[in-house]
């Protein structure tokens, strides 16, 4: 009787977790919560069902925008000419004017902060040379990214038939954002204001309210159209942990905001992160061949972190490296092994890549007279 009592009661149990996790999104057709640095879903609803994503849709817009920065082919700092096609954007705007010159960040701040639609348009247009050649590297990144659920039809939002993605595609492009950290310095902007070439300003309010009301949350980008409805993808950091929610087709944004919330409480309140090896833990040393030096320090190209919950142990482990010949050139965040990150009973916790602390060139003729005079005149 106690043996069914008891089975009873742990069915029991099951139950009231599923329906907790269940109604975690009440309001929202989709959603999704992860955490960022190791990729692990805590939660998701319908997360890939196709559904209008609105301004949602400047996340990869913004991910391209900063790629190109950080590939050192454009800077904050260049200047962008206004064209007729992006003053004359419909939508949320920031009333720029054909004509007017504007400094690339001041076009992304106005992207981020109030999802400016003829923004967007005028870095689509520097970025990619035209409006459509720039939508076609939007969906050759999502095809990168292995992004199943996503065809955008244009770099702002607005209701287009066939412009879809999931919460599941957004959660994935804002990870990926994520990794050009200076984007945060602008979703994390509550109000500024935007000088116009003329002296006067326009006021930048963050369509986000949370990140002004919820602590920690620092992006990223809300999104509303009579089809889409509200919805908003989101970011918030405590401590080294930080989550990212996607919640999709909301009746309000009240209730928008009610389920980030209701999303992020979750993650922070029964989750931690563990961190298991900083990036800049020095692994062993490797012999180099042809290179301009014969060994260079190996480290994990990120650090390795497992999700746990609040209450588990601590994790002992030990590591074993996998790493084949080495030939120069090679750089640094080049992969050239593998990390297995192994617990005391021998049970693989996770596999990191690895990478080299330092670039190596190839060595030349001079470098290898050099070496041999080395050996010669000291024996070493």
């Amino acid at each position: 009787m106690k043996k069914i009592l008891f089975i009873i009661l742990c069915i029991f149990t099951f139950v009231l977790k599923a329906s907790a996790q269940e109604n975690l999104a009440p309001n929202s057709k989709s959603a999704i919560l992860l955490e960022t640095s190791t990729g692990k879903i805590i939660y998701e609803n319908n997360s890939h069902e196709k559904l209008a994503p609105a301004s949602m849709t400047k996340i990869m817009s913004m991910l391209l925008i900063m790629e190109t920065i950080d590939n050192n082919k454009l800077s904050f700092e260049d200047d962008v000419l206004i064209s007729q096609n992006a003053a004359d954007m419909g939508g949320s705007q920031v009333f720029l004017e054909a004509g007017e010159t504007y400094k690339v960040k001041d076009l992304l701040k106005g992207i981020a902060i109030a999802s400016g639609n003829d923004a967007v348009v005028a870095m689509a247009e520097k970025v990619g040379g035209t409006v459509e050649n720039f939508v076609k590297m939007m969906n050759d990144k999502a095809a990168e990214l292995g992004l199943k659920d996503t065809v955008f039809k244009n770099p702002h939002g607005l209701d287009t038939e066939g412009h879809y993605s999931s919460a599941y595609d957004m959660a994935m492009m804002a990870k990926e954002l994520l990794k050009h950290e200076k984007i945060l310095e602008y979703t994390s902007i509550y109000e500024d204001y935007l000088k116009k070439p003329d002296g006067s300003s326009t006021w930048l309010v963050n369509t986000n309210r949370l990140v002004r009301f919820y602590d920690g949350v620092d992006g990223l980008k809300t999104g509303f159209t009579s089809s889409a409805k509200y919805c908003v993808t989101t970011t918030a950091k405590k401590s080294n942990m930080r989550l990212l929610s996607v919640v999709m087709g909301v009746e309000t944004s009240d209730l928008r905001s009610k389920d980030t919330t209701n999303l992020l409480n979750y993650g922070f309140n029964t989750y931690k992160l563990e961190m298991i090896m900083k990036k800049s833990k020095v692994l062993g040393n490797v012999k180099i061949e042809k290179g301009k030096i014969d060994n260079v320090d190996l480290v994990l190209t990120s650090d390795a972190t497992l999700l746990k919950k609040i209450n588990d142990k601590d994790t002992d482990y030990f590591v074993n490296l996998k790493v084949d010949k080495i030939k120069a050139p090679v750089k640094v965040k080049d992969v050239v092994g593998k990390a297995e990150i192994m617990d005391n009973d021998g049970k693989l916790i996770m596999e990191k890549d690895v990478t080299v602390v330092k670039n190596i060139e190839k060595a030349n003729y001079f470098d290898y007279f050099k070496k041999n005079l080395k050996v010669i005149t000291t024996g070493i």
